[in-house]
């Protein structure tokens, strides 16, 4: 099925503001809904908290739907924005959860794996928590999920690989939440079980790789668009991991680093020797990123993703409010290019403008 995917800077960020955005927000309202209904007080703090603080998740995730027809852009957004909403609260559970449980972050994350099983019973996913009742919120999120990728002509054929991703990101979940002293001991095991596959990437850029969803969202809109020989699905999953993802997070955990000293967490950008490595690493990334995006339908527009990236994490108020950390973020800009710095500019004047508008 064809569809006009926009191809110049101007085009998306146009299609962004003007349908994907709003679309997003009403769906996002709908869920802030039913958590204000968690009988629950922590699950429903939990569930309000990821939703008002995380929403840009979703926007950026909701880009994806503008691969899909008009008759299944509804779909597509149900789906992404469930999905999305499911990581965004339970990475809320384990960063503030006391017990540090790798067994309970692993059955959290089981509602992640069951989303991408359509006609898989849901369980009880708070198994080893005290706090039990979010009434049917997260029961009620995986079904979505569940209920709109059948409606995809191409899911079954892409399932494997979403699976193999969203796989990557539960073991992260799971890694990264316990004890302290356990996490670098189990992510970089983690690694060493898979580093001959990936010989130019450190094990911490390797589990920043897998903390991203964008490979499952392009791999669902390309699934809704039309039937997915495996061979393509395949494809696309090997173009979005490891260096376009690793683009993402690898901003995500730039922008959050003096955040996450100032809480004694782990951060995967702070591991490098200095910030001339890791600004060349990231620039490493980029080229390889956009080197392998040519190889997709649709190239522009995956090509225009990675640059945006750059203009999401970047216009951030983290960094614009720290001198030392918008310095580096010119140097990341400059070598987005000119499509990086336009998205960067417009980036800025909605996030100052949607406070307004969202709240």
């Amino acid at each position: 099925m064809t569809v006009n995917v926009p191809a110049t800077p101007w085009t998306m960020m146009y299609t962004i503001y003007r349908e994907v955005i709003p679309k997003v927000h009403r769906m996002l309202g709908q869920w802030r809904e039913k958590a204000e209904q968690i009988p629950n007080p922590e699950l429903r703090r939990q569930a309000l908290i990821s939703i008002e603080n995380k929403a840009f998740h979703c926007e950026g995730g909701g880009v994806y739907a503008m691969f899909a027809p008009e008759s299944r852009q509804e779909n597509i957004l149900q789906f992404i924005i469930a999905y999305q909403t499911i990581c965004d609260y339970l990475d809320g559970l384990c960063d503030w959860s006391e017990s540090q449980n790798p067994d309970d972050f692993h059955m959290l994350h089981k509602a992640l794996q069951h989303a991408l099983e359509p006609g898989q019973e849901v369980e009880n996913y708070y198994f080893y928590r005290e706090d039990q009742d979010d009434g049917d919120y997260l029961k009620e999120l995986v079904e979505t999920c569940q209920s709109n990728l059948v409606t995809f002509p191409g899911f079954w054929n892409a399932k494997e690989y979403m699976e193999e991703l969203s796989h990557y990101y539960r073991t992260l979940q799971v890694h990264k939440h316990v004890q302290k002293e356990e996490r670098v001991p189990r992510l970089t095991a983690w690694f060493d079980e898979v580093k001959e596959e990936f010989p130019d990437i450190r094990w911490y850029e390797f589990n920043a790789c897998t903390g991203s969803t964008l490979g499952i969202y392009a791999l669902g809109a390309y699934a809704a668009r039309s039937h997915l020989a495996d061979v393509q699905a395949r494809s696309i999953k090997s173009v979005y991991f490891p260096y376009v993802q690793g683009v993402h997070i690898l901003l995500d955990y730039f922008i959050d680093q003096q955040e996450d000293i100032a809480d004694d967490e782990l951060n995967f950008c702070a591991q490098y020797e200095d910030e001339e490595e890791m600004v060349e690493r990231v620039r490493y990334f980029k080229k390889e990123a956009e080197k392998k995006v040519r190889k997709l339908p649709d190239a522009a527009f995956h090509s225009l993703i990675v640059k945006g990236l750059f203009a999401i994490y970047l216009a951030d108020e983290k960094v614009q409010t720290e001198p030392s950390m918008k310095k580096t973020a010119k140097q990341f800009i400059r070598f987005g290019g000119l499509p990086a710095a336009f998205f960067y500019i417009n980036t800025w004047v909605y996030r100052r403008n949607s406070k307004l508008i969202y709240g």
